[in-house]
């Protein structure tokens, strides 16, 4: 068996595969980037693992993550996903998945795309961090409160700075995968320093 960040569940085949194949492993599409915003503002106040298992519901209920899309939604659609179980029925996540659409499509007007905006925060390559153990790893850095602030600024919600960060480390805009860890080294070399990913 590899040896795995000690966060996943050993013998859990949706968070193995989750760890082995997305987590830390930098995104720069707009779509995906989207997909995780409304998956770690979801998360909030809950497991991770809760989250995952919800994920299909998610991609059936916010229009497989077109944030154009979700940004149309009306009051009658946020009704409706009050009584979806297959996300968390939460109004006031729902109704901030809706807005942080909104405000995604604004940013993607200013910058061109959610990604040249939200790469800025680490220069614009992944930071590659060296932690030896689960519990040296920071749930706040930062580049994730300036992250946060400027969101906030930008009228996002559910995005506070523990959010950016767990969502940061999703996206690869940090290498948190501890040393010991199997996916260390493979994730640390899929990038290039000028953060265009590498070709097999």
């Amino acid at each position: 068996m590899p040896i795995r960040c000690a966060w996943v569940e050993p013998g859990n085949a949706l968070y193995e595969r989750y760890h082995d194949i997305e987590w830390g492993v930098p995104v720069y599409d707009d779509r995906v980037l989207f997909e995780f915003l409304v998956l770690e503002s979801a998360q909030a106040g809950l497991s991770w693992l809760t989250v995952l298992r919800k994920r299909s519901g998610y991609r059936a209920a916010f229009a497989d993550f077109d944030p154009a899309a979700v940004a149309a939604y009306t009051e009658a659609d946020i009704s409706a996903l009050l009584h979806d179980s297959g996300i968390v029925r939460n109004g006031r996540k729902i109704r901030a998945a809706v807005n942080n659409a909104r405000q995604f499509l604004a940013v993607q007007r200013e910058f061109g795309s959610f990604s040249t905006y939200q790469w800025r925060f680490v220069g614009g390559s992944p930071i590659q961090n060296s932690w030896w153990r689960i519990e040296d790893v920071p749930a706040i850095t930062t580049q994730a409160q300036e992250f946060s602030r400027d969101l906030k600024r930008r009228e996002f919600s559910f995005l506070g700075p523990t959010t950016c960060y767990a969502h940061m480390q999703a996206c690869g805009m940090a290498n948190d995968h501890t040393t010991d860890c199997f996916r260390y080294a493979e994730v640390a070399e899929l990038a290039s320093p000028d953060g265009v990913i590498l070709a097999d």
